[in-house]
């Protein structure tokens, strides 16, 4: 069983939706979320916001955060996993856990960060957490690796104690 199965099985039996904010990603995240037969149920489903200025319009992520330090940020990759729970509320209902990745798959620096440079947030109820992540590799290896980081981050604490 793949992780991405593992959390929507787990999702699907504690009741909870999920709502991912990508960045680096593109959509790599939320489409292997829902790659899972049944992912419909527990999956709201995804924002990329690519370009920063999108990080503030689509997702609430405050402008002077990302004009004082980037995109690629722990905070605003938290503001990015508050922002996406309430951008994909269905019904009125928030989603329950945001997912949210940021960082720089490369070739080139990004905002004096180098490639591999990445975060992964996760919000639920009134807690946060951040991850960050230095990896090795390729454009594709950076992403593909993001993507794996952050649905263990996810599975996680979903099967953990939660503070």
């Amino acid at each position: 069983m793949t992780t991405a199965s593992e959390v929507v099985r787990e999702l699907d039996r504690q009741g909870l939706t999920v709502a991912v904010a990508e960045s680096l990603t593109g959509g790599l995240l939320v489409a292997e979320l829902i790659s899972v037969p049944g992912a419909s149920a527990v999956v709201a489903g995804g924002v990329v916001a690519y370009q920063t200025p999108l990080k503030h319009q689509l997702l609430d992520v405050p402008a002077s955060l990302l004009a004082a330090r980037g995109a690629v940020d722990p905070d605003v990759a938290t503001a990015m996993a508050v922002g996406v729970r309430s951008a994909l509320a269905v019904e009125g209902r928030a989603a329950d856990v945001g997912v949210a990745t940021t960082g720089v798959a490369g070739p080139d620096p990004q905002d004096g960060h180098d490639p591999g440079t990445v975060y992964v947030a996760l919000s639920a109820g009134g807690a946060t957490r951040v991850t960050r992540l230095a990896l090795e590799g390729d454009r594709a290896a950076i992403r593909s690796a993001t993507v794996s980081e952050s649905l263990s981050m996810l599975h996680d604490w979903l099967t953990g104690p939660r503070e």
